[in-house]
């Protein structure tokens, strides 16, 4: 075609008003992009000259790809896979669940993913572009056929071929369905500090083995936690349940944190319990971090053992020996009440 005519062309093409270009497509006004490139790929199977004999089909090619330039040129979708430039700076959005101890303390994982793209072989047609002589016509559209038990014979149309004489094999590259899939396996590195719902972005790697072209968008979700719950302001805290004997004893127990356990010291009266700094980050890759509140809940058996009643009975008779203060003095007050009640009776 004459340079004169290609620039016509494509200035007629840019001339389409974008609102006509969606309709051209089938498509209304503001349709997404994978809903353009969708309707796109089915009209070019339709039209293509190679697979459409319709003396209409180059003019309405044509049209279906200046449809789709107009609407790319305005809104900003890539170029479709003929172009070259399928795929360049995509956008791949995964969802990565995050432990809260890899979250708050920072990980790295090995990613992967599956990418769908339009055969470059093909051009997404899914059909060799260039077509080939029909084997059985010999590329004449017409065949013999046999008549009276092979007597007679007459020409009739190639079946194999519809009479073109030319046939449309399937890609072999993509196996006619006009899409080929890769994986990608990119290793990321987490920082401290993240939370629900926070989105990072990781360069695609495109060169490096495993990568692609494009920006790897990570949603963060993190997992519950069978022990933790996180506070707004970096709080982390935690309930749970010691031996109400232990804890009269002041003995030593361990905790769940972010690191593993650790160790505190029970104290009678006391339930609340704070580490200092041991929550988690204030700000992402921040070194600081909020405290970690540690509730305890002293339970005791509803049913001692029979060593434990033993125990508990002695306990009784050494605290009836020797006993507490206020104990003492209530008891005091007891006996003269006793006392003064038998003189009133007497009387």
């Amino acid at each position: 075609m004459p340079g004169s005519m290609r620039r016509q062309g494509l200035q007629r093409r840019i001339e389409l008003s974008t609102d006509d270009a969606y309709v051209e497509l089938g498509l209304a006004p503001g349709a997404s992009e994978s809903e353009v490139k969708a309707a796109w790929r089915r009209l070019v199977s339709r039209w293509h000259p190679d697979r459409n004999r319709s003396p209409d089909a180059a003019a309405r090619m044509q049209r279906v790809n200046g449809a789709y330039e107009r609407i790319r040129l305005a809104v900003g979708i890539d170029a479709p896979a003929d172009t070259g430039a399928a795929g360049s700076g995509r956008t791949v959005r995964q969802r990565v669940r995050l432990s809260l101890e890899d979250a708050a303390l920072g990980c790295t994982r090995v990613l992967r993913g599956r990418l769908v793209d339009d055969c470059s072989d093909c051009r997404g047609l899914g059909t060799l572009v260039q077509r080939m002589p029909c084997t059985t016509c010999a590329g004449s559209g017409q065949v013999r056929e046999s008549l009276w038990f092979g007597w007679l014979s007459a020409q009739a149309r190639c079946s194999a071929c519809d009479g073109s004489g030319h046939l449309n094999p399937p890609c072999p590259a993509c196996a006619g369905a006009g899409r080929r899939a890769s994986r990608y396996r990119r290793t990321v590195r987490f920082p401290a500090g993240l939370r629900q719902g926070d989105v990072l972005n990781a360069e695609g790697a495109a060169g490096q083995q495993g990568g692609f072209d494009g920006t790897l968008e990570l949603h963060v979700e993190v997992s519950a936690h069978p022990f933790f719950v996180v506070g707004d302001d970096g709080t982390l805290r935690c309930e749970m349940p010691v031996d109400g004997f232990a804890w009269i004893a002041e003995t030593w127990v361990d905790v769940p944190t972010l690191e593993g356990l650790q160790q505190i010291r029970l104290r009678r009266g006391r339930h609340v319990y704070r580490l200092r700094g041991q929550g988690l980050p204030l700000e992402r890759g921040d070194g600081e971090r909020g405290d970690y509140v540690v509730t305890i809940a002293p339970v005791f058996a509803e049913a001692p053992s029979p060593r434990q009643r033993a125990l508990l009975e002695q306990l009784a008779e050494a605290a009836a020996a020797a006993p507490a203060e206020a104990a003492r003095d209530w008891h005091t007050t007891l006996q003269a009440w006793d006392r003064q009640r038998r003189r009133d009776g007497a009387a």
